[in-house]
């Protein structure tokens, strides 16, 4: 037995569902256009070297301090089902479908909420979740804390090597499908590291280390979910 871990947006997704988030929030009237403004300028820093994405994602979880955490869910859920389970790449649902032929365990490795990880598991039928969970006081609101290791860069590689060890499985059995620099982590724990439509830095890294790149294509409208 092996894990194929998949990373969640701009690489199972061919978006980055974050950004769609902050859009949708600030057109519902959840957030205001100055913190829609701030999530944004954390997201283009990070893409260009400035900040650590680490610090913005504990930064937005503190922000939910005091929020109702069933509230989030629910808006999650619309949020998923309207605009983000249509942008699933036609690539990666059959590596999907490949590794689960292979008898392979699928686990999403994300910075991605687990609001919106359980969803995106349950319809492409993934065996595990490794994300950013949030924790939750007795009256079901958020405390502005993460449980456990924010998901994030080496903290990626944290989650994995715990699930690995859960299952008996050494990272060096396992394979690991990335858009992003910032999953250098992992890819270089693995032993079949591969690179989804990469980021500039991470397209760099690739052909200096003999990384397979692939192009995993981006979603048709109306087509089906599931491969195979």
């Amino acid at each position: 037995m092996s894990v194929a871990f998949f990373d969640l947006d701009k690489t199972l997704l061919a978006v980055n569902s974050g950004t769609l988030w902050i859009r949708r929030e600030l057109a519902l009237g959840h957030i205001t256009r100055l913190q829609a403004l701030r999530a944004s300028l954390w997201i283009a820093r990070y893409h260009l070297g400035f900040v650590s994405m680490q610090d913005a994602v504990l930064a937005a979880i503190s922000h939910l301090a005091g929020t109702p955490a069933q509230a989030f869910q629910e808006r999650t859920t619309a949020f998923y089902e309207e605009q983000v389970r249509p942008l699933f790449r036609p690539g990666a649902l059959r590596a999907l479908e490949e590794h689960r032929s292979a008898g392979e365990r699928l686990v999403l490795l994300t910075s991605s909420s687990g609001y919106l990880s359980e969803l995106v598991a349950r319809d492409l039928r993934l065996d595990a979740i490794l994300c950013n969970r949030f924790e939750v006081d007795e009256r079901g609101l958020h405390t502005g804390r993460p449980l456990g290791a924010v998901c994030f860069g080496a903290g990626k590689r944290t989650h994995a090597e715990g699930y690995a060890r859960e299952v008996g499985v050494p990272l060096s059995a396992c394979a690991f499908y990335t858009d992003s620099y910032s999953d250098l982590p992992v890819l270089e724990a693995v032993g079949r590291p591969v690179a989804v439509h990469p980021d500039h830095r991470l397209r760099r890294e690739a052909a200096r280390r003999g990384w397979p790149v692939v192009d995993w294509g981006a979603p048709t409208v109306g087509a089906p979910l599931a491969a195979g």
